[in-house]
């Protein structure tokens, strides 16, 4: 006869276990001897060593003893239902490896994978650290609330970077952030925004603002995201007013 100790050496656990084994009812908890032990025979040491087997093959306790006491049948059916639960949680600790690996910027924070690759290539164009943690931020913010216009919007951003204008603009702000007071600077990325403007509004891409941002709450929300991010864009946000235009993240000519 073992004493609790010798159990939980013989079977390789620790006298935690086999306590813990008792109160879920997995193994059988004996009597006290007439020296006050508990002692425990060869059967008790058999179950939990198939216990801990088990348990080390990933097996919730829940269902040890569903299979400790499973004729043949049920028991390969229940190891094999074990073996894809343990797969489907593989997969998903593989995921959670992917996504950890591509924190290493912080651009794919919270932002699904076509951010990621159009904040590389604005990256590319030599813009600015400050613009593209900027953008990355307000992604962020439109990935949350309207994630399902993110493919069109940024394939349309994307195919942006090839207009010379639009990289130009992007020269421009990195020169403000270098030196966000030069007004005459300031005015030249203004009439360059404005002159966007008035090519995107011939073109029918104003009008298809309402799709991307219909809700007035979350325009204000981003504006005010826009004018934290860098005290250049409240003075550009007051140029491009001179030239006839409103609004920041949702723009519109004013009226006459």
């Amino acid at each position: 006869m073992l004493t609790i100790g010798q159990l939980a050496s013989y079977a390789g656990v620790t006298i935690r276990a086999v306590r813990h084994y008792h109160q879920i009812g997995l193994l059988r908890e004996p009597e006290r001897d007439a020296s006050g032990y508990r002692t425990y025979d060869v059967v008790e040491v058999v179950r939990l060593i198939r216990i801990r087997t088990l348990a080390e093959a990933g097996v919730p306790l829940a269902r040890v003893r569903e299979l400790l006491d499973a004729d043949p049948e049920t028991f390969a059916a229940a190891t094999a239902e074990v073996d894809r639960q343990l797969r489907t949680q593989i997969r998903a600790l593989q995921e959670h490896r992917r996504r950890i690996a591509r924190l290493g910027s912080g651009d794919s924070l919270a932002v699904p994978e076509e951010v990621v690759d159009y904040l590389d290539r604005l990256r590319a164009t030599g813009a600015p650290t400050a613009l593209i943690e900027a953008e990355r931020d307000a992604w962020i913010l439109m990935a949350a609330r309207r994630p399902e216009v993110i493919p069109v919007v940024i394939a349309e951003k994307v195919a942006q970077l090839a207009d010379p204008k639009v990289l130009r603009l992007y020269r421009l702000i990195a020169r403000i952030a270098e030196n966000w007071k030069d007004e005459e600077l300031l005015r030249e990325t203004a009439d360059l925004m404005s002159e966007l403007f008035e090519e995107a509004a011939a073109n029918g891409d104003l009008d298809r603002q309402d799709e991307v941002t219909p809700d007035a709450a979350f325009v204000g929300l981003m504006d005010s995201f826009a004018e934290a991010s860098h005290p250049a864009v409240a003075r550009l946000r007051e140029l491009i007013a001179e030239r006839g235009w409103t609004g920041w993240t949702r723009v519109a000519k004013r009226e006459p």
